[in-house]
């Protein structure tokens, strides 16, 4: 009879966690800013079809990487508990903690379960409030953990070498040209150091404008009006003028 092969508890968790980090990298990567009217997500994302980044409920947004059809089904179950939760108590009720705090239990179930494999998912709950010290972002690792984000963040690929470059610029009081100047920037440095040219056909956008006169903030950044943003930033970089503060546009609204 043959000696059962026996891993310790630790190991375990420690492949599992290994496996889940290693499919999360292989995704291209989104990056999170705050900036003076909101909060903007930019991800490189060519696909128009497939998305990073969708709206939730009135003032908070999700956006993803890894794989997307685990991504998707976290994202359809977060509707779902805001749209029960809004209908059931009130709108106000519906806040980025709490979802963050359903999706911390969700990955947490499934990382830990020996029963199946861990997602391949890193997320981003974020929401904005009435000024930039009311909004929250919340990042959720495959693990189920919770890091609370203030000013900037990034998930995917390169991560950490964005979320290096994007502490040492960002700034609070951004417009939007400038956070989207420097989220692009962010994302167009490779492992290496060097840079490439991302076009707007390459980046899927979006925004939560605290300003709009609606209760869904959500707005998604397309067309010409983001190529608009991206002509203006390397107009104004060229110059070394200030960028233009904010850029007027249709609704663009998420069908999230």
């Amino acid at each position: 009879m043959s000696t059962p092969f026996y891993v310790s508890p630790q190991q375990a968790m420690a492949d599992r966690a290994e496996y889940a980090r290693k499919g999360i990298a292989r995704g291209r990567s989104v990056v999170v800013l705050q900036y003076v009217d909101g909060v903007v997500f930019v991800a490189e994302n060519p696909s128009r079809a497939l998305h990073k980044v969708s709206e939730i409920y009135d003032r908070i947004a999700f956006a993803a990487v890894g794989k997307y059809n685990e991504f998707e089904n976290l994202r359809i179950g977060g509707v779902r508990y805001a749209d029960l939760r809004g209908y059931t108590y009130d709108r106000g009720d519906v806040t980025a903690r709490g979802l963050a705090n359903v999706y911390a239990q969700t990955l947490g179930t499934i990382f830990s379960s020996a029963a199946e494999k861990p997602y391949e998912v890193e997320l981003i709950v974020a929401e904005v409030g009435e000024g930039p010290e009311d909004d929250q972002i919340y990042r959720l690792p495959h693990d189920g953990s919770i890091v609370d984000e203030h000013g900037s963040v990034a998930v995917g690929g390169n991560a950490d070498q964005i979320s290096s470059y994007l502490g040492q610029r960002h700034r609070d009081g951004m417009t939007l040209a400038e956070a989207l100047k420097l989220a692009v920037d962010s994302l167009a440095r490779d492992s290496n150091g060097g840079e490439r040219s991302l076009s707007a056909e390459q980046l899927e956008v979006a925004v939560l404008d605290r300003t709009r006169p609606q209760k869904r903030k959500f707005k998604r950044v397309l067309g010409s009006q983001l190529s608009r943003l991206l002509e203006e930033t390397a107009q104004d970089a060229d110059s070394g003028s200030e960028p233009a503060e904010k850029t007027d546009g249709g609704d663009g609204d998420s069908e999230a």
